[in-house]
């Protein structure tokens, strides 16, 4: 099981400033790739695609943990909270 040190909101929290981090770092090496080789702005847009699919595509990895974990946390309580009905507890 994964280590509970912290709530599940501030380990997937950080996920958005991994994306953020890796389009704006391989936009930099792109962009140090151009003025090093003369190849503007070659560099700098696969820099920020390549940066765009790997940080995408660590998101959905994430989320698609997250979504497992959650899923997990509500089957080992035993509640079926999907079962209850609003309008069905005597109001």
């Amino acid at each position: 099981m994964t280590s509970r040190r912290f709530p599940g909101w501030v380990r997937h929290s950080g996920v958005g400033l991994e994306l953020a981090g890796a389009t704006a770092g391989l936009a930099l090496i792109g962009y140090w790739v151009d003025g090093r080789f003369g190849t503007r702005p070659w560099g700098t847009v696969i820099g920020v695609v390549v940066g765009l699919v790997g940080g995408l595509y660590n998101l959905v990895r994430e989320s698609l943990a997250a979504i497992r974990e959650a899923k997990a946390e509500d089957d080992s309580a035993g509640g079926n909270v999907a079962s209850k009905e609003p309008g069905k507890d005597g109001d």
